[in-house]
């Protein structure tokens, strides 16, 4: 009976060592993480709110401590206001495209059999290639008296259009061009959507007598492609606000400022300008509208959302 009951009081600094044995193993698996994380988002993100509060200027010596006003500059600057209604605009053109071309491209090539692999390999092509790159094929597409695109309305009795070269049209051009660039990727994710779907639920609503091709889709399709739809949704988002590549190879934010996006003006702040502090509080305002843009959007989807 006394070793029976000395034995906890013997075990208990072997059970202490071999919890701070299993406690230790898991910070020592976690520790590269955590330092991958405070040296590339943390630390970057620290650097930027204490140089936003400064009038630091690249290659400068010195700088001195302005609190908030270069974000009072930003909001009363009518630039900015013009560059964050493009992006807007452009958001609200490329999401919509984006996503419900996505979707139907998914669903027309889902059944086929010998062509399915055909049509990825075709569609997905734009998200391998460098859309710096393919600016080039595009200028020349759009090219008012060369490009194929204006030959073939010359060619239907309509007027040539500068595509580019028009405040009215550039802005919806570019859109355009980012849609054909993210298609390939959100049709992978709904044929993923759609493969997981179970075969049984559409052979239990045909007996139920939901045969039509538009009610299979409205009650079994897209409420399971719910988990999908909010994922592609939120990417496609993020991906159109961090537009600036087509801009700063295609347009340079013309014609009349017309395509001035907000991480263009960024990049002309901070490397053009070399005004670091003030590029440094548009970069915050710019993370700010993508995290309050996809909490919301993820706030409002999740509900709606069949898990």
């Amino acid at each position: 009976m006394t070793l029976a009951l000395d034995m906890p009081v013997q075990l208990a600094p072997s059970r202490r060592r071999r919890l701070w044995i299993e406690r230790a193993t898991g910070l020592g698996f976690a520790m590269p993480a955590l330092v991958l994380l405070l040296l590339t988002i943390l630390a970057p993100l620290a650097v930027l709110v204490v140089l936003s509060l400064t009038n630091y200027e690249f290659g400068g010596v010195d700088l001195d401590f302005v609190g908030l006003a270069n974000f009072q500059k930003a909001l009363a600057d009518p630039i900015i206001r013009r560059s964050l209604l493009n992006t807007l605009i452009y958001v609200a053109i490329m999401v919509p495209g984006g996503v419900f071309g996505a979707l139907l491209i998914a669903i027309l090539i889902h059944r086929r059999t010998r062509s399915r692999s055909l049509y990825e390999v075709i569609y997905f092509l734009p998200v391998t290639s460098t859309l710096i790159a393919m600016a080039t094929v595009w200028q020349f597409l759009l090219h008012p008296s060369l490009g194929p695109i204006n030959g073939l309305l010359k060619w239907l009795g309509f007027s040539p259009v500068a595509f580019l070269s028009e405040p009215s049209t550039a802005l919806a051009t570019l859109a355009v061009i980012g849609i054909w660039q993210i298609l390939g990727f959100n049709m992978i994710l709904f044929l993923a959507g759609l493969t997981a779907i179970p075969r049984d639920l559409y052979e239990a609503a045909d007996i139920d007598g939901c045969s039509g091709g538009i009610d299979r889709f409205l009650t079994i399709t897209w409420p399971l492609l719910g988990p999908t739809t909010m994922f592609v949704v939120i990417t496609t988002m993020i991906t159109a606000f961090k537009i600036f590549d087509t801009v700063a190879v295609m347009t340079r934010g013309g014609p009349v400022g017309s395509t001035e996006v907000l991480l263009y003006n960024i990049y002309l702040e901070g490397f053009q300008y070399f005004h670091t502090g003030y590029a440094a509080a548009l970069t915050f305002i710019f993370l700010a509208f993508i995290l309050v843009f996809s909490a919301v959007q993820t706030f409002a989807l999740d509900k709606k959302v069949h898990y």
